[in-house]
Formats: C-alpha cells, structure tokens, sequence
C-alpha cells in the first residue's frame, strides 16, 4: 500500500501536490459555510425561499460573466495570477458576509463571490491540464475531487455546530483559509501556461476568443447536458438543506452529517470509480451517472426525514463520481493546448448554468407548487441530460487510445455530425 502511494506521489509533479494539500484546507473551510449559507440568509433577511434562490442566482450569473472573462484571460496571462486573484476575492466575501443584514448588501456580495469563483476553477483546472500528460489527467481530476470532498467531509459537520454556536466564527474560519490557499499558490507554483508559437496558435475568431467553440456544435451539445445534470445536481446542495429542516425537522448539525457523507464517499471512492469508468468511453459513461442523479435526486420525493435523505444522497454521489472527472478530463482532452482556459471556461459555465437555473426552478416549484414537485423537476432534467449524453455517444463514435480512453476527437470536428 505505501508502495502505492509513494509511486503515486512521484508520478505528478510538485506543483499539482501543492493544489492537492491546499484544495483539502481549502475546502474544509469553505464547506464549514456553504451548505448552511441558505439557511442563514433566511434567518438573516427574513425573505421568501424564492428571493434566497434569486441572490443565489445573481451568484450563478456573476459567475457566467466573470467565467466569458476568465477562461481568455487564463489563456493569455496565466493560470497562477486568475487562481490566487479568485481566492483573494473570495475570501473577502466570505469575511464580509458576516456582517450584514440587508437585501442590497448581500446582492453586492453574492456578485464579488460569484465572480471570485470560475477565476480558481478555470485556472485550477487549466493549470492540472499543463501539468500532467492526456492519459492520467482523469486520475489526477479524481485525485483533486478526493481532496477537496475530504475537506468537505469534515467541513459541514464542524461547520453545523459551529453555526449553531455563532456563524461569524464559520464565516471567518472560511475566509482564513482561502487566504491562505492563495498564499501558497503566490509561493510555491510556477507559472504553467504552455507558450505556443504564434504559428500554431489556434485562431481565436470573435466573441472574446470563444469562435472556435461556438463552432463546435457537438462540444455545446456536450456542454448543454452537463448543464442540465448540474441543475438537477444543484437542488440537491442548494434546497435540500431548507427543505429538510422546514419540513421535516432536520437541523443543521444533522444535516451536516449528510453533505460529510457525499464528502466521505468521495474520499473513499473517488479514485477507485474513475479506474473503473475511464475504461469505458465518456459519453454513455456520463449517461450512466446522469440516470444515478436522476434516482438520487426524485427519490427525495418519496423521503420523508434523515435516514431517507441520507440515501439520496448516497445514490447521487454515486453519479457525482461518475460525472465530474470523466466530463473535465474530456474537456481537457478536447482543447489544444492555447485554449484551455477557453475550453475549462465553457465547462465551468455550464456549472453556473446549473446552480443558477436549478434552484430558481425549485425555489418556484416550492412556493407555487409544492414542495415535493422540486424534486420531480430534478429528475426530469437528469434524465434529459442522459438522453442527450445518449444521443451524442451514437452519433460521434469515440477513438480509442493505446491506452483505452475515450478522447472522443471527433468533437472537435462539427462536420462529423452534421445532418
């Protein structure tokens, strides 16, 4: 086992061990906030779950913009300066967060947080791609997700009685650490960003850089699904919390417990499930975990306290896992090396598409409808990113590396599916 492990180490470079050790402090500070961040803005505001979900979609849609800037901006200044002016940004929403009490406020707030965020994402997601060869960039996306889901392991469940004490103290922990991640990015990681001769350069077209990927028509395709299997992903993370403590009595400090489940079981098998699904070709593996959030996410309608949630969950992360480094080292793969940061700039957009759409839907359905109908929503929107997922995997069949990863180059050609 520590023979593993050592040889583990010793196949990534230094640089990417710094994001892996500094992702889990990271995390752990960040998730002692976030997954009681709804709830205290309502406690807070005292406003409608609808206006809850709207601030948390001003978030989402300061992130779509900042994320049209960022992955550019990745491209031609640098991975390492976006990562730590993100973590900079962010932890001062995090800090300011604690004191305020009004609507307007926390609006100003939500956008600095929204926009800090794809600045880390992209870069961070970016700079991985540099750092480590086509063949092991799922391993080292998984790796990545271990960390970061340690971290959110032990972050809610210190976190929920923490808040239950005083929340400035999780928001000035959560603030801490981010500063000091960024701190240590500004130390010990070079600058990673591939200098490409201006001959080779991929020519960029119009609208901020993005010409090639709007041409791209299958790669939107591919963008369009995730962004429906994450808005159905976001009304597990965002509204479950609420819905559980409104209405059936779940507090914090147990709900805390299972967001460190989904954080544990990542831990655990995050490592282990990539080495299973990169065996396999992306797209129908992306299928597959698009069918286990549909489960995860409509079987919530049927719950009725903890230990039923708690399932839920377990069900969803299965899909979580399957998902997100199969859908970021596809990503990776597809973009030539001057426009990564484009390419992870596309990808994280769909994230925002997804938290900003998702819980606004919810947030209605629960104030409209009923309750319950937030999480029919989320299953048909899963399902719908599976038949997608489907339909591209018969219509672009994947090449097979000597390796047996599915690089799937044929989306980066739009005319193979045409018609």
């Amino acid at each position: 086992m520590f023979e593993r492990l050592r040889l583990t180490y010793r196949s990534y470079p230094r640089p990417f061990w710094v994001l892996f050790w500094g992702n889990l402090i990271n995390s752990t500070g960040g998730s002692m906030i976030w997954p009681f961040l709804t709830i205290y803005m309502r406690q807070t505001l005292g406003v409608p779950l609808t206006t809850i979900t709207l601030l948390l979609t001003v978030n989402s849609a300061a992130g779509l913009v900042s994320t049209s800037f960022a992955g550019p901006a990745v491209d031609r200044f640098g991975r390492k300066g976006a990562m730590i002016l993100g973590l900079v940004l962010g932890g001062a929403s995090l800090y300011l967060m604690s004191m305020i009490a009004s609507l307007p406020m926390w609006i100003a707030l939500m956008l600095l947080a929204g926009a800090a965020n794809p600045l880390l994402r992209v870069g961070s997601n970016a700079m991985v791609a540099d750092l480590v060869e086509p063949e092991r960039r799922a391993e080292a996306y998984a790796l990545l997700r271990m960390i970061n889901n340690l971290g959110v392991a032990v972050g809610p469940a210190v976190g929920g009685f923490v808040a239950v004490v005083s929340y400035d103290y999780a928001f000035y922990a959560a603030a801490g650490v981010t500063l000091l991640f960024a701190l240590l990015i500004l130390l010990l990681v070079p600058e990673t960003m591939p200098q490409v001769p201006q001959e080779q350069a991929t020519q960029a077209g119009g609208l901020g850089g993005y010409g090639p990927i709007l041409q791209d028509h299958p790669f939107l395709a591919f963008c369009g699904a995730l962004a429906l299997s994450g808005m159905a992903y976001s009304l597990m993370m965002v509204l479950l919390p609420v819905y559980a403590k409104e209405n059936y009595g779940v507090p914090e400090n147990q709900y805390g417990f299972i967001m460190a489940t989904n954080a544990a079981m990542v831990v655990f098998l995050q490592y282990s499930t990539t080495r299973l699904t990169e065996r396999f070709p992306a797209l129908p593996v992306l299928a597959v975990g698009s069918l286990f959030y549909a489960l995860g996410v409509g079987s919530v309608a049927l719950g009725d306290g903890f230990t039923a949630f708690l399932l839920s969950m377990v069900v969803l992360t299965v899909g979580e896992m399957i998902i997100i480094p199969t859908a970021t080292a596809l990503t990776a793969n597809l973009a030539p090396p001057d426009m990564r940061g484009r390419y992870m700039g596309a990808y994280a957009l769909t994230w925002g598409v997804g938290f900003g759409v998702g819980p606004v839907v919810g947030g209605l359905l629960n104030d409209r409808v009923a309750p319950v109908a937030i999480w029919y929503s989320g299953c048909i929107m899963a399902l719908a990113a599976a038949a997608v997922f489907l339909t591209l995997a018969r219509r672009v069949p994947p090449r097979q590396t000597e390796a047996g990863r599915d690089t799937s180059e044929a989306l980066r050609a739009p005319k193979a599916v045409t018609g």
